[in-house]
Formats: structure tokens, sequence, C-alpha cells
């Protein structure tokens, strides 16, 4: 996959441009980033709109996260003074913090709205994120009932809308909003494992080789009993058209002991490219983050 991968079509700067003119309207942001690569996943666009409004990041998908290596995240957002949660919103695990955590990040405002005799106003929160990073199935879990649609596949909110809920909370639903340029072909694999990039615009065997590449890297154990494969089995050679890696090899044994084969014996290397793209996002390899703090 090339390394200057960009998905940024018309919507997504109109978004940009809403968020901007809307922002004045609310008194503080709920940004959603995926829990597996929380780096990646957070719009430096987004970053620089938002600038000092208060805000609090919703490390989403919790659940297909390396434990662990969230709780790393959520100290390293507190070093530099930003309130982060863990949440894993399509079972609501978590959901109860944010409220209270809303209110306490809007302490100020809320006391001078009490003072003047606005007690129990509501927070205003606009809802910002990348494409796919759960943001609409998190709002329905805060407003307890199904009011932004959700799917399984990035830009399927298209317009800024206003949601209640039974709590605290007023919510601005933004469509999510990648950035123009992509700064590494690293950064690119992420996004496009976890499908925060539309698949049509990429080469998905490209995406999957590299994602392998990387699991292999980071959780070779897990990988080798989802595929029945170890590195350990392959050795990297030399041959006529000069060096052959092992990873090929690698990927194509996977793909080979789940059943992706073609007549004639052939691999079958775009059907397990979709398989291991899938088994990645469903957390059928297990609880994986693709990046730590650095």
């Amino acid at each position: 996959m090339p390394s200057n991968i960009n998905w940024f079509p018309g919507h997504m700067r109109k978004a940009l441009n809403d968020t901007k003119a809307l922002l004045p309207q609310v008194d503080m942001v709920i940004e959603t980033c995926d829990a597996r690569i929380p780096f990646s996943s957070r719009n430096p666009e987004l970053s620089s709109i938002i600038a000092n409004k208060p805000r609090l990041i919703v490390l989403n998908k919790a659940d297909l996260a390396d434990p662990e290596k969230t709780k790393m995240w959520i100290e390293s957002f507190k070093k530099d003074k930003t309130s982060a949660i863990a949440v894993e919103a399509t079972n609501r695990k978590g959901i109860d913090r944010i409220a209270p955590e809303a209110v306490k990040l809007c302490s100020d405002i809320l006391e001078r709205a009490e003072a003047k005799g606005r007690s129990g106003r509501p927070v205003r929160a606009m809802v910002v994120g990348v494409p796919n990073t759960g943001k609409s199935t998190l709002i329905n879990a805060l407003a307890g009932r199904k009011v932004a649609v959700t799917g399984n596949k990035p830009g399927v909110t298209r317009d800024p809308k206003w949601i209640k809920t039974e709590g605290r909370l007023e919510l601005m639903d933004m469509p999510g909003v990648l950035w123009p340029k992509i700064q590494s072909h690293r950064m690119g694999v992420c996004l496009s494992a976890a499908g925060s990039v539309k698949d049509e615009v990429n080469d998905l065997l490209d995406v999957a080789f590299d994602t392998m590449k990387m699991l292999n890297e980071l959780y070779p154990e897990l990988m080798k009993a989802r595929y029945g494969v170890s590195a350990d089995e392959f050795e990297s050679e030399e041959d006529e058209f000069g060096y052959q890696d092992k990873d090929y090899e690698m990927f194509l044994e996977m793909a080979k002991k789940k059943g992706c084969i073609m007549s004639g014996g052939r691999i079958d290397e775009d059907r397990f490219a979709k398989m291991l793209l899938d088994d990645f996002r469903a957390g059928r390899i297990g609880r994986i983050s693709l990046e730590i703090p650095m």
C-alpha cells in the first residue's frame, strides 16, 4: 500500500468546517478514538480546531484492545493533563463514567449558569472522531435509545445533529473525519486495518499483508494460535531474482491453513486478506493494540 494513502471526500472537508463553526455552541468536546490505535485514530486537524476547549478522550472498543496497553495510554493522557476513559460502547461498559467526567470538566461553566438561576443546566458536548471509532454507538448508549445511525463501515454519519440524553448531557453528533494527508505508511495501515479508511479505496491484499507483519511482530503467540503458523518456521533467503522475504511465505501458509485454496491448488490470497482483516476487526485473533505511547 502506498505511503500516501488518503481518503478525504468532500463531506469530510464540510464536516471540519462545520466543527469550527459550531464549536462556540458547545461547552466541551468528547473525542472518540479506537483503543487499538489511539495515536493514528486522532485527527490532528480536529485537535487544532478544538484548541483549549475542555475535552474528554474516549478510548472506544476497549474490549478489542490489549488492556495493559490501554492503561498505558490513559496514564499518558493523564500526564498531558487530558482526561481519558476506556469504554466498550457496544455493551455499555464504562458509559456511566462519561457524564460525571463531563460535569467535572465543565464545572466552572455550570457554576456560572447556576449563579444566574439556571440550576441543572445540561452539559453541551460535541462528539467528534475519525470514521468507524464508534461515535454513533457511543451516542446511542448515552441516550439510552437508538438516535444515531450505526454501521461497521466508515462514513455513516454525514451531518451534525443535536441529541438529548436522559442525563446531564446534550450531544452534537458530528460526522467522522480524517485529514487531507495521512502522515505515514504505518498510520495508513493502522487506520485501514481498523476500518477507518473505506475498504474500496485500498488494495486490501496490501493492507492485510502489512497488518499481518505488524501482528506477527507484536503478538506472535496470538497469530500462531489463530493461524497455526510461527515465524520461526520460515527463513529469509536470496534466490535468483534477489531477496525473498519470509513474510510472504508466511502469508501463503496461513491462507493454506485456513483453507483459502482455489482449484488447482492455488492460494486464494484475496480471500485470506479479507479473512485476516475481518478477524482483526472482530477481535477473533485476540485483544490487540497496534500502538503504545511514545
